[in-house]
């Protein structure tokens, strides 16, 4: 962190009354590096990780040198989703009003027409996705020619997300003399491929490139089968009982099937996805800030560049497509210095992608498991192969046991002993003529076993015929 005041940086102090007043004393290093840069009229490349105050790094200067007295629009900032310039308008708003200046949004998904009506108002600054803005180019409903500033936030998903061709056009439109930044976590080759086409002689700044994610956030992963990260999923949020988390997905078509499940679970969730409209994206976000949800199941694209005051948790439902993911979901907690905990919930077969991010990004990545309502590594779990408790045994298998000393010699003669030890008592012998005694039966000679037979079936005139012919032999 930067020892230096505001005013040591350059900035007014209307400005830095207003930092004053939010309890913002101390420069961030990305504001420390930028703001001087940006005031003395450098084009300006800005790789700071996630939560470490960019925001206000590009944004306090940029406001500090527009004309208030103008009704031209004289500064643009781009951002690729309508989450992050709504977050940036409320930002920007806080503190241009001081200086005299009106902020615009012109986002996606929101009514253009109402948009339209209100750039009569003459903004100074607009702020919103290049979508939108090179709609209302080309209706000719914005005029650009006056704008001396842009900035691009997160430029690396802004140019990722097939809007190069949009933004190209809203640049042609400006002012040849006009300062450019870009700002980001991350710094893909494309950036050095817009930054020789756009920008003058750009002032590259990198903080902390050797530690991408905030030294403090705790990052672990734990390792289950797929059919079970929904039950894995609320062990943890029970566990560690965090007043909100957001949980991430790579796909929105996974997103409605956890919803439901964490809901059965009883926990009030929600959706953050690209598709959904952005009147319902805004008011999902304001009920989660608010307290009112607990989780927020979001995409990549949808939460890029979120700013939760402080979120404590985030918990990886799908393990990120590639480091830089994980740097931008990772910055949703552990903000400006704050604590905040990542967990990445992975199969035996994803271990290799854990393995991945520890090495590129340098972090400390353990394996931990759930024991007794804490996180321990896996060596610490108890050795649960001995544990099963032996199978009582019956009487008279103990009776068989104590007879080891004379055990017998082949496991025929222990079949034996085992059936005539399982064999139930005997009754004592009946008096003799006990009427319900049965009478022994005498063996057939070989003659009467022939006369059975010839008889069976027989009539009975036939049988007694066959039988006073014996009586007479």
């Amino acid at each position: 962190m930067s020892q230096k005041t505001w005013n040591e940086l350059g900035i007014n102090e209307t400005l830095s009354a207003k930092l004053e007043a939010n309890n913002i004393k101390v420069p961030s290093a990305i504001q420390a590096d930028a703001i001087p840069t940006l005031l003395a009229g450098r084009d300006v490349s800005a790789r700071s990780q996630t939560g470490s105050g960019k925001t206000l790094a590009y944004l306090l200067p940029m406001l500090q040198q527009l004309n208030s007295s103008s009704s031209a629009i004289q500064a643009i900032i781009l951002a690729p989703t309508q989450e992050l310039a709504m977050q940036i308008v409320r930002v920007a708003d806080g503190y241009a009003q001081p200086l005299g200046l009106r902020v615009q949004q012109l986002i996606g998904g929101a009514a253009m027409k109402r948009q339209i009506e209100k750039l009569k108002l003459r903004p100074q600054i607009v702020i919103g996705t290049p979508g939108r803005i090179h709609e209302l180019l080309k209706l000719r409903k914005l005029k650009l020619s006056e704008v001396r500033h842009i900035v691009i936030d997160e430029a690396d998903q802004v140019f990722e997300l097939g809007s190069t061709k949009e933004v190209e056009t809203i640049l042609f439109a400006m002012s040849q003399e006009r300062q450019m930044a870009f700002f980001s976590a991350t710094y893909p080759d494309v950036m050095v491929r817009f930054e020789g086409r756009w920008m003058k002689d750009p002032v590259r700044i990198q903080i902390a490139p050797e530690q991408r994610v905030s030294e403090t956030i705790n990052n672990f992963y734990v390792v289950c089968d797929k059919r079970d990260k929904p039950d894995v999923a609320r062990r943890i949020v029970r566990m560690l009982k965090p007043e909100s988390a957001l949980l991430f997905l790579n796909v929105t078509e996974n997103i409605a099937n956890w919803e439901a499940k964490l809901s059965y679970e009883g926990f009030t969730v929600e959706t953050l996805y690209g598709d959904s409209d952005k009147q319902r994206r805004a008011a999902t976000l304001a009920r989660f800030r608010e307290g009112k949800i607990q989780l927020l199941l979001a995409t990549d694209v949808a939460a890029r560049g979120l700013d939760i005051e402080g979120l404590p948790l985030v918990i990886n439902l799908e393990p990120p497509i590639d480091a830089d993911h994980y740097v931008h979901r990772a910055g949703r907690t552990g903000r400006m210095g704050r604590k905040g905990t990542v967990v990445s919930l992975i199969t035996p077969q994803e271990r290799f992608i854990m393995d991945k991010f520890r090495k590129s990004l340098r972090i400390e990545l353990p394996e931990k498991a759930m024991f007794k309502g804490e996180f321990v590594a896996p060596s610490e779990l108890p050795d649960r192969t001995n544990t099963r408790p032996a199978p009582r045994r019956t009487a008279e298998q103990q009776e068989v046991s104590s007879r080891s000393f004379a055990a017998p010699k082949n496991s025929g003669e222990w079949q034996t002993l085992l059936k005539e030890d399982r064999k139930p008592k005997k009754e004592a012998a009946k008096p003799e003529g006990d009427a319900r005694a049965p009478r022994p039966k005498q063996a057939q000679t070989k003659q009467e076993r022939q006369r059975d037979k010839k008889d069976k079936g027989a009539p009975k005139w036939l049988k007694a015929k066959r039988e006073s012919q014996d009586n007479q032999k």
